[in-house]
């Protein structure tokens, strides 16, 4: 059920849907993705400020993004007050973190609709997922135009 892979995002993605099997049972899908949240490094408290947020998220969710202007990649960290929402943040972040923003700009996000976890979220989270996706989506346009100019 794997998508063929265009890109490393493609891959990561790929990875997840494998961590996610149709038949391992919601409970367990949910525990998989609280523990990923809480294996994540914390956010210094620094990084914990209003232009952080992520508006749209029930919960609290912080993102940051840093350009790796030697390698051209961006590097993403963050956190939420959530458990599962803070697991959501960790596998967004496995799929971006270190990705040039082209990359970012041009992939497409598939995980969620093969894993299943599109249709077991609330709507709350859905859409906190999506405003997650489109903060990151941000910042690619943001670094892009930094390393184009």
């Amino acid at each position: 059920m794997n998508v063929a892979p265009k890109s490393s995002i493609d891959l990561k993605q790929n990875k997840i849907i494998e961590m996610f099997p149709e038949s391992l049972d919601w409970e367990l899908k949910y525990k998989k993705i609280i523990d990923l949240g809480k294996a994540m490094v914390p956010l210094a408290e620094v990084h914990k400020s209003e232009k952080n947020i992520i508006k749209g998220c029930q919960s609290q969710v912080w993102l940051t993004a840093e350009l790796d202007k030697d390698k051209g990649v961006i590097r993403f960290a963050g956190d939420s007050d959530a458990l599962i929402v803070k697991g959501l943040v960790a596998l967004l972040i496995s799929i971006y973190d270190g990705e040039k923003p082209s990359d970012i700009l041009n992939s497409q996000l598939f995980f969620m609709e093969k894993t299943g976890l599109r249709s077991h979220l609330t709507p709350s989270r859905t859409n906190g997922l999506m405003a997650m996706v489109q903060q990151i989506k941000n910042y690619a346009i943001a670094f892009n135009y930094l390393l184009n100019k």
